[in-house]
């Protein structure tokens, strides 16, 4: 974006809605194949008893907003938010359907009767949205996280077969046991079906429970529960017969399973497809879900939820695969990001419904949008993991770095007007201000946005420099368009200081003038050449020879410099003072750049502080022995310390008499997302 001037605001844009002109909640029109870009995705789709008015399904996936194991408001609003944007298909989030199914401190759970209430709010929520809705019946067997009093439980699972993940060594669940877990599935079932839901899935998927029992290098029972193919399939089976036996007919059942689970003690995809198979041809499920991956193992759970490393609709072959077997309807998850890329799997046959949960998850109103061909108003998700899985991982209600509204609709579901339109300057363009430009004149301000150099962006401009990192530069994409919907005015290529507020004026000035690269004192001999990593990703020749890279931070920023310069031909060794590459990162995001690195061979020295360079020996100190780790033939040293504030214009200002708000890295360096949603914030109060 270049110096514009404000648009008008689009027509229908009102203060009072999210995303300018999306109407908030407002209920999707009928849609018909004909008259939408997409005939494919939005033509409806036949699923058992019932029919999906388009094939966009939010598959189960944990949002750590369930309350003592039941649905509350938090979860209520998160779910209509993507109903009330046109999704066909909610699949809501693993449910536990017994004691012993419960994974985390936060599962959500259908072990008694109690959740019934709960489930009927939701259920009667989503479907005033014209939405369906099933529940995911789940039992983890030894994947197991954690507990609710940070004990560890007893783990159960066919034999005792350890997980490599999680470290747990489970229990073998004796014979008696299997009836009363296979019942649970049953009565879970049940407890769904009595509450309004329109149908259950099973998940046999990322190696649980059921998952497990199909597996022979985990499965390695005697009994009628091992040993054959049949034999492995009881339990899953039997799970079957007991749901069915528990709910109405009408109620769809459905199966959620990995086709290979990418791991060398994992399900293979040949022994998932037979085993689907043979439920098809007995007529026991209405519908299959395919992903890939497994729980157990750190590269098998990267598939879980797939960074941003793995190609888009990557698992469509798969999903390929099971539809040359069965009869009934398939759904795939795995990148699909955009309507383009689910219209495309649907064409080619691979599937006959897409979910697109991550989509749905940065943009709720992606099916809408997508239906009335607003393509350039989607906001595509870049598959960064650091505000959705990352969040869950740390044990937070899941978020979007781009749409901090999500997992906050009860308090930002809806754009309030402001009271009366004021004069509002947004100093700097990186994601922070770019957000508090698009909500502040959505509500009504006048808001002029300036930013020193010549494009808008920010810090992203240099992360999507990085190998594997391109698309992040999406999140400038997603948030410039709303600023552009929302009619707030963009000027570039111009440096705001104190003088230039009281000369013009506004009445309120949002400080986001971000950060500069920090450059610690550091003992030096000679001349020797030390660069911080904007200046290598901005083009700063680095000599040949080796590189030693100091990472403070231990995130993307000095594991992606050590891709990058690996792949550009120079020996690296990489100095963290963290205990593993990318400590700070989302693990199934550490995981894909730590094995880049590792694939170009660079030489990774752990639990180490930078202390000086003399043009050939690069000196780290180790930080919990103090010892000296040196670092030889050093052609070069790239610092990635970390940033400080520039903050000089919120201490000019300081007796500016308009008000003054100060966000992002202005104020403390942190990440995109603390950015964005402090710029949300500022602009919902202004």
């Amino acid at each position: 974006m270049g110096a514009a001037e404000g648009r008008p605001r689009p027509e229908g844009a009102a203060a009072g809605t999210l995303d300018g002109r999306d109407g908030g909640h407002a209920r999707m029109g009928a849609m018909t194949p004909a008259s939408t870009p997409f005939p494919h995705l939005f033509s409806p789709l036949r699923v058992g008893s019932i029919t999906l008015k388009n094939r966009i399904v939010s598959s189960g996936h944990d949002t750590v907003m369930s309350e003592a194991g039941q649905v509350g408001d938090q979860l209520i609003a998160y779910h209509e938010a993507r109903a009330a944007g046109g999704v066909g298909l909610i699949v809501v989030q693993a449910t536990a359907v017994h004691p012993t199914a419960e994974y985390t401190d936060h599962s959500l759970a259908a072990s008694d009767d109690d959740c019934i209430p709960g489930f009927r709010r939701l259920a009667e929520t989503v479907h005033a949205h014209d939405c369906r809705i099933f529940g995911q019946l789940f039992h983890g067997g030894r994947e197991i996280m954690d507990s609710r009093d940070g004990s560890l439980p007893v783990a159960l699972a066919p034999s005792a077969v350890p997980s490599e993940r999680f470290h747990v060594m489970p229990r073998a669940v004796p014979a008696t046991m299997i009836g009363e877990i296979v019942d649970s599935f049953g009565q879970a079932a049940r407890r769904f079906r009595t509450a309004g839901f329109d149908g259950v899935e099973i998940v046999a998927s990322h190696g649980y429970l059921p998952a497990q029992f199909l597996n022979p290098r985990v499965n390695l029972r005697s009994d009628g529960y091992g040993g054959s193919a049949e034999n492995r399939s009881r339990f899953l089976r039997e799970t079957v017969a007991a749901i069915r036996a528990a709910i109405d007919p009408d109620c769809v059942v459905g199966l959620r399973i990995s086709i290979g689970e990418v791991t060398p003690e994992g399900l293979t995809a040949e022994e998932a497809i037979e085993a689907v198979a043979a439920l098809d041809a007995d007529g026991a499920v209405d519908y299959v879900s395919v992903v890939a991956g497994t729980s157990a193992t750190l590269a098998g759970s990267d598939h879980i939820v797939p960074p941003m490393t793995e190609a888009n609709a990557y698992t469509a072959p798969l999903a390929a695969r099971v539809k040359a077997r069965v009869r009934v309807p398939v759904m795939v998850a795995g990148r699909i990001n955009q309507p383009q890329e689910a219209e495309a799997v649907l064409a080619a046959g691979q599937a006959d419904a897409c979910a697109m949960t991550r989509a749905l998850i940065s943009d709720p109103l992606l099916p809408r949008k997508a239906a009335e061909g607003r393509l350039d108003d989607i906001r595509a998700c870049v598959g960064c993991n650091q505000a959705c899985i990352g969040h869950f991982h740390a044990g937070h209600p899941i978020s979007c770095i781009q749409f901090p509204e999500t997992g906050r609709e009860r308090e930002f579901g809806r754009r309030m007007p402001a009271a009366a339109g004021r004069a509002v300057m947004v100093v700097g363009g990186g994601p922070g201000g770019l957000k508090a430009a698009a909500v502040a004149a959505e509500r009504g301000h006048r808001v002029t946005l300036y930013e020193a150099s010549r494009r808008v962006g920010g810090q992203v401009l240099l992360a999507e420099k990085l190998p594997g990192r391109a698309e992040f530069g999406g999140v400038v994409t997603n948030l410039a368009r709303e600023v552009e919907l929302a009619g707030a005015r963009v000027v570039t290529g111009v440096r705001v200081d104190a003088e230039f507020v009281r000369q013009e004026r506004p009445d309120v000035v949002v400080v986001a003038t971000g950060a500069r690269p920090r450059r610690p004192h550091l003992e030096l001999a000679g001349d020797p050449i030390v660069l911080d990593a904007w200046q290598v990703l901005l083009g700063e020749p680095v000599p040949p020879g080796r590189v030693a890279i100091a990472d403070w931070r231990c995130d993307w920023v000095g594991l992606g410099l050590a891709d990058l310069l690996a792949r550009r031909g120079h020996p690296v060794t990489l100095g963290l003072t963290g205990y593993m590459p990318g400590q700070r990162l989302q693990q199934y995001v550490r995981d894909a750049m730590t094995a880049a690195a590792l694939r170009a061979r660079v030489v990774m020295e752990t639990n180490v502080r930078v202390f000086g360079y003399d043009g050939s020996a690069v000196f780290f100190q180790h930080v919990l022995t103090g010892e000296p780790v040196i670092v030889e033939d050093v052609a070069a040293l790239v610092l990635a310390l970390g940033h400080e504030p520039v903050d000089d214009l919120l201490g000019a200002l300081e007796d500016f008499d308009g008000e003054i708000h100060g966000i992002g890295d202005c104020l403390a360096p942190r990440t995109v997302e603390e950015a964005v949603l402090e710029g949300l914030r500022v602009g919902s109060e202004i």
